[in-house]
C-alpha cells in the first residue's frame, strides 16, 4: 500500500526534518514536495533529500495560477506519477502533523478502524503560541502542547479538516482541504467518515471544508495544527506571506483566531521515540545536517533584519501585548452563526439582483 503526502514549502527548511521524520513514523511511504522562491536553503535541502531517496522535489517558482501558489502546485501534482501510483493521498502543510490515536498510531491502524471509509476527515486541533517569544531549534511537537479544547464552539475555521482519501479515480484533482472534481457516476458509492466513526453526508463529498463545531471530532485521529509557533516565527511567517491569498497580510486577525491555549494535549508524544530515531538517522548525513543548521541561522538573521522595519516591529510588539484567545460559548456561537447566515442571504440577494 502506498500512502502519499503532498506539501508545498517556502523558507521552512528549519522545520522540514522533524516533519518528515514524524510522517515516516505515521506510515507515509511517499512525499511529493513543492518549493517556491526559497531564501533559506529549503530547495537545496529538498534536492539533497531527493538524491537520498527520501522524497520527490518539484520546484514551483511560477508563473502561478490566478488562485495562488498552492493551487498551482496541486495542479502540477495531478499529473505527477506519484499521484497516479498512490493508493491513498493527503495534502497537508508543514505546520500540520497527523496524529492517529487508533491502534499503533499508523495509517493502516486508522483505516482498519474505518474499514468502509474511502475518505477520512482529519480535523484540525489548533495548538496555540504557548507564550513562546523566541524561535528555538527544538521539536515543534514537544514545545507547543497548549491547544484549543476538544469541543470548540467558534470560529468555524478551528474545525477545518484535511482529507485522507482513496485514490481510486472518483476524484480527478487534489485539493488543499479535500479532493476535487468528482466523477458523479462514482460519487454515490464513495464513502466519507469522520474520526468519530460517523459516516458523513453528501455535502462532505462535494463542498464541506470543516467538521461540525460544538462536538468531538478526534477519537480516532486529529490533525495537530501548529499554525503560529513562537512569536518570532510568526513574524517570519508574515514576511513570507500567505500561500493562497498573497494579497492579504498576516496580522493579528489570523493570530487571534488560532491562539487557543486552554487545554494541554501531549498525545503526539506516542511517536517521539520513533521520530527521534528517524531524525537522528537523517541528521547523520553531514551535508543534510549542515543545511538544517544553516536554515536555523537564516531564521535568526532574517528576524533581526525584519526588526529594522516598523511594520514587522509593530507586529512583534502587538503579539506580545495580545493575550491568548478567549473561548466563545454555545449561545454566543448561535448568535454569530445567525449573523453569518444573514450576511450570506444578503450577499446572495445582491448577486441575484
Amino acid at each position: 500500500m502506498r500512502y502519499l503526502a503532498i506539501v508545498t514549502l517556502r523558507n521552512e527548511a528549519a522545520f522540514l526534518l522533524e516533519w518528515l521524520a514524524h510522517h515516516r513514523s505515521v506510515g507515509f511511504t511517499d512525499f511529493l514536495v513543492f518549493s517556491n522562491n526559497c531564501q533559506d536553503g529549503t530547495d537545496a535541502m529538498l534536492d539533497h533529500l531527493q538524491a537520498a531517496g527520501q522524497l520527490t522535489h518539484v520546484r514551483n517558482d511560477g508563473p502561478y495560477d490566478k488562485r495562488g501558489i498552492q493551487f498551482t502546485a496541486l495542479k502540477s501534482a495531478d499529473k505527477h506519477p506519484l499521484v497516479q501510483q498512490a493508493d491513498w493521498i493527503l495534502a497537508l502543510d508543514i505546520d500540520e502533523f497527523v496524529n492517529i490515536h487508533a491502534g499503533d498510531g499508523t495509517l493502516p491502524s486508522l483505516l482498519q478502524a474505518l474499514p468502509q471509509a474511502d475518505a477520512v476527515t482529519l480535523t484540525w486541533r489548533l495548538f496555540g503560541n504557548n507564550d513562546q517569544l523566541r524561535y528555538l531549534d527544538h521539536p515543534v511537537t514537544s514545545r507547543f502542547t497548549r491547544c484549543a479544547p476538544e469541543i470548540i464552539q467558534w470560529p468555524w475555521r478551528a474545525t477545518m479538516f484535511k482529507t485522507l482519501y482513496r485514490n481510486n479515480g472518483t476524484y480527478q484533482k487534489t485539493g488543499i482541504h479535500r479532493p476535487r472534481h468528482a466523477d458523479p457516476s462514482r460519487l454515490k458509492d464513495f464513502r466519507w467518515f469522520d474520526c468519530e466513526g460517523h459516516e458523513l453526508g453528501p455535502e462532505f463529498k462535494t463542498k464541506r471544508l470543516f467538521s461540525d463545531y460544538g462536538r468531538p471530532n478526534f477519537n480516532l485521529a486529529q490533525m495537530n495544527h501548529y499554525a503560529l509557533g513562537a512569536m518570532e516565527s510568526y513574524v517570519l511567517k508574515a514576511d513570507r506571506g500567505r500561500v493562497n491569498h498573497s494579497d492579504l497580510p498576516l496580522g493579528l486577525d489570523y493570530w487571534v483566531e488560532r491562539n487557543f491555549n486552554t487545554d494541554t494535549d501531549t498525545s503526539i508524544s506516542r511517536y517521539a521515540q520513533k521520530t527521534a530515531a528517524c531524525l537522528e538517522q537523517l541528521k547523520s548525513d553531514k551535508e543534510l545536517s549542515a543545511l538544517h543548521d544553516a536554515s536555523v541561522t537564516w531564521r535568526h538573521t532574517r528576524f533581526r533584519a525584519l526588526m529594522a522595519q516598523e511594520t514587522f516591529r509593530s507586529l512583534f510588539s502587538r503579539l506580545m501585548m495580545t493575550p491568548p484567545s478567549r473561548l466563545i460559548n454555545a449561545a454566543t456561537t448561535r448568535t454569530l452563526t445567525d449573523f453569518a447566515l444573514l450576511g450570506r442571504a444578503a450577499n446572495d440577494s445582491d448577486k441575484s439582483g
